[in-house]
């Protein structure tokens, strides 16, 4: 269930004190080491360091920040397992790397419970996107030019391809899908032409606001919040959630006090739009989104066994 900490505005500084001084009540034994699946410089990369940097000066804990990237998240998994529990080693990922990436990586020996979800810290504005000067200003553009010729459909991950071959299928269309490599690699295949229409994660919000942009589909359970007509993927008959939320998680088996600890912790920083972490997240994916405890382990093993049935029914 999505929280949009709004409330937290106007008294984000008290919480941020109150979550941290909390966080006082349990020390980890050494420097954390801060597993970023992502590339170095990128938002979420970012998003992940100006946190650990918040805490440093806050707790005074010490962060070593390593980007083990590769594989939706699944490099960092494999690195992660089997690491001290104590609270010395955490990692930021998505949410789809527990879920859709590993059901995929068969024979990893990788399973849920091998790790500890401490927090989600923002969703993703997922939107099928446009140029504005393209001949494709709704949907139904789309699927008109799909019918009439190969339509090229720029996607991040095995798990937007099956969503795409989905929404293709229930309208009768086969999209020539692109693989590419993030966010950022849609937005320059977008602009240079060399695709038609692609994913994006938020990436593209600030295009869409200068009106060189379109959402032309919201691939979250919700009215994208800068394209709010938008259809969603539900009434466009695909039964799946395109979106993701970036989570930071931890070595399997951690004590409850550190778990909570961190988790408090770390999504305080989130939601404090005061903080230059809170700021990125307000302006990049639209506000925090924190989950954590045993709502956000309900909603790991809802992804798991909702990624199984999206590759059955992809097949």
């Amino acid at each position: 269930m999505r929280k949009l900490l709004t409330s937290l505005i106007a008294a984000s500084a008290m919480v941020l004190t109150a979550n941290t001084a909390n966080a006082a009540d349990w020390q980890p034994p050494g420097p954390i080491k801060l597993m970023v699946a992502f590339a170095a410089g990128g938002g979420a990369d970012t998003q992940a360091r100006l946190i650990a940097e918040e805490l440093e000066s806050t707790t005074g804990w010490k962060f070593i920040p390593e980007n083990v990237t590769g594989k939706g998240g699944v490099n960092l998994l494999q690195a992660m397992k089997g690491q001290p529990n104590d609270g010395t080693v955490i990692g930021m990922a998505v949410t789809e790397s527990l879920g859709y990436n590993l059901v995929a990586a068969k024979g990893s020996g990788l399973q849920q419970s091998d790790f500890t979800a401490l927090t989600t810290t923002a969703g993703t504005q997922m939107g099928i996107v446009a140029k504005s000067d393209s001949a494709f200003k709704t949907f139904d553009d789309l699927i008109t030019a799909a019918k009439d010729g190969q339509v090229r459909f720029g996607v991040m991950s095995p798990r937007l391809a099956d969503i795409t071959y989905l929404l293709g299928d229930a309208h009768g269309v086969e999209f020539n899908l692109v693989s590419l490599k993030g966010g950022k690699a849609v937005m320059n295949a977008l602009n240079a032409g060399d695709i038609d229409v692609g994913w994006g994660a938020g990436i593209q919000t600030k295009a869409v606001v200068a009106g060189d942009m379109i959402n032309l589909v919201s691939g979250i359970s919700r009215p994208l919040d800068v394209s709010p007509d938008a259809p969603l993927l539900k009434d466009l008959g695909v039964d799946f959630d395109a979106g993701a939320r970036f989570m930071f998680l931890a070595p399997g088996g951690m004590a409850e006090d550190a778990r909570t600890a961190l988790a408090d912790a770390l999504s305080a920083v989130a939601a404090n739009p005061e903080s230059k972490a809170g700021a990125l997240i307000k302006r990049a994916f639209g506000g925090a989104e924190i989950i954590k405890g045993d709502e956000l382990d309900a909603l790991l093993k809802a992804d798991f066994d909702g990624s199984k049935t999206l590759m059955e029914a992809a097949q």
